[in-house]
């Protein structure tokens, strides 16, 4: 058995970082880059003395190893007696959040626990036998146990009685694991989106000093019966790296480049990638131009003369925003028109010396945090026309010096556009005699973009 005494070291450890403790995970689906600091490592060691517990610790003590993950401020837990493949175990927990947001939405928090603890503790039973991954395919789990939904909890309201005893699923599993038996739906549609992130470090002046693009392919299936599925690109050497949703049939795609599958029904990523590169030798010019600028200490005093005279310190700060005309984006939309950024916030870590900030803004909203020295610019959408600013003030610890300079995070998305050019040759239904509509579109956005402060 292992100890619940697990748990307190764990939060020992998280409560030297609030960024963690209350955070929010770049994991997350349309989360931001949060935290920027993390000292919670996703592996742990820890040794247990308890005579009960007989782990297979590195020096012969009883230990155990601790995996978390950290999705919409909320931590999941893994603990192994054992030595096995990390990426399993982290795998799976982020199978767990993703299972846990199909059956009760996003986010996912601790009220969301509470409320449904029983439909909570039904899918753990189900996805984890004998300490081993079993069952992580939604459409089989939801085949097994039913989503709770607002009449299922109204009903349980009045009478006392569990929303899972109320409404008893099929329970039958079918031949397919990830795809329920006897779909029906009309019309039949199925959607499909290219989503591509950059990760990049980028200087004060807009250069970029390193950069790497991932991709992956969501899709929205709304087809029945059971459809089988082609998909072709029209410059598959793109793709480096990919790895795929088990429906897909791996042998086609590395013979033929044809990715070939039966899909789930509902929402799933077929597949993950990352973009060859060859295929970004041209570089990458950001579309969007992030000026810091920090001061620290008065105007006419350095920091050394206002600590002996024992004056408060104070700083000044200015960010510049502004859309780039040009960029190395593809557009995949046949007419031209002038590129419009969505979802544009910033994220300003302050240094440790900086006691509080009064920020202000001539567009969108900005707020401080005082806790964790973090500020949080949101401001929408963004075009070329638009010039952005953020000042303020800092007051400072006079008895301290700036020894750090946080990187500013920017987070954007851009719709109908693309960072290595990769379009859809063809998306073709075979097995089934209706003809459904399909939609494919393209999404460049920003995944771990920081810039660099002066």
């Amino acid at each position: 058995m292992t100890p619940r005494s697990v748990c307190d070291h764990f939060w020992e450890r998280a409560s030297e970082s609030l960024n963690h403790h209350g955070g929010v995970s770049t994991a997350c689906t349309g989360g931001d880059p949060l935290p920027l600091y993390d000292t919670v490592p996703p592996i742990m060691e820890i040794t247990i003395d308890d005579e009960n517990h007989q782990g297979s610790g590195i020096d012969g003590e009883n230990s155990i190893f601790l995996f978390s993950i950290l999705r919409d401020g909320l931590s999941y837990l893994a603990a192994c007696p054992g030595e096995i493949s990390p990426l399993l175990v982290i795998e799976f927990l982020h199978r767990v959040a993703d299972i846990f947001v199909d059956y009760f939405g996003s986010p996912v928090d601790e009220s969301s626990i509470k409320d449904n603890f029983s439909t909570v503790y039904q899918l753990l039973e189900e996805m984890v036998d004998h300490g081993w991954p079993l069952m992580t395919e939604p459409n089989a789990l939801q085949a097994i146990i039913r989503p709770p939904d607002v009449m299922g909890k109204l009903l349980s309201a009045v009478t006392g009685v569990s929303d899972s005893t109320v409404r008893v699923p099929s329970g039958t599993l079918p031949n397919i694991p990830w795809r329920m038996a006897d779909v029906r739906h009309n019309p039949n549609e199925v959607y499909l989106d290219i989503v591509e992130e950059i990760d990049a470090v980028v200087d004060i002046v807009g250069n970029v000093i390193s950069f790497d693009v991932a991709g992956s392919i969501q899709i929205q299936s709304k087809l029945s019966g059971i459809p089988d599925l082609l998909l072709t690109f029209k410059d598959p050497t793109i793709i480096d790296d990919c790895s795929f949703h088990p429906c897909v049939r791996y042998s086609r795609f590395a013979s033929d480049n044809i990715v070939s599958f039966v899909p789930p029904d509902g929402n799933f990523q077929l597949m993950r990638y990352r973009v060859r590169p060859s295929a970004l030798q041209m570089g990458f010019t950001p579309p969007i131009i992030c000026t810091p600028l920090l001061r620290y200490g008065n105007r006419h005093a350095n920091i050394e003369d206002a600590v002996n005279r024992n004056e408060d310190l104070k700083g000044t700060i200015d960010i510049k925003l502004t859309a780039r005309s040009i960029s190395t984006l593809f557009n995949m939309e046949s007419r031209k028109s002038s590129v419009s950024i969505e979802d544009v916030s910033v994220i300003i870590p302050f240094p440790k010396i900086v006691k509080t900030a009064n920020l202000k803004v001539n567009m969108g909203k900005v707020l401080y945090d005082e806790t964790t020295k973090v500020a949080k610019w949101t401001i929408g959408n963004l075009d070329e026309k638009m010039r952005l600013q953020l000042t303020g003030e800092m007051k400072l610890d006079s008895t301290k010096r700036p020894d750090e300079h946080p990187s500013l995070s920017v987070t954007w998305k851009i719709p109908s556009s693309s960072l290595s050019g990769l379009a859809v040759g063809g998306l073709s239904v075979t097995s089934e005699s209706y003809r459904p509509y399909k939609g494919v579109r393209n999404i460049a956005k920003s995944g771990r973009f920081q810039v660099r402060c002066s």
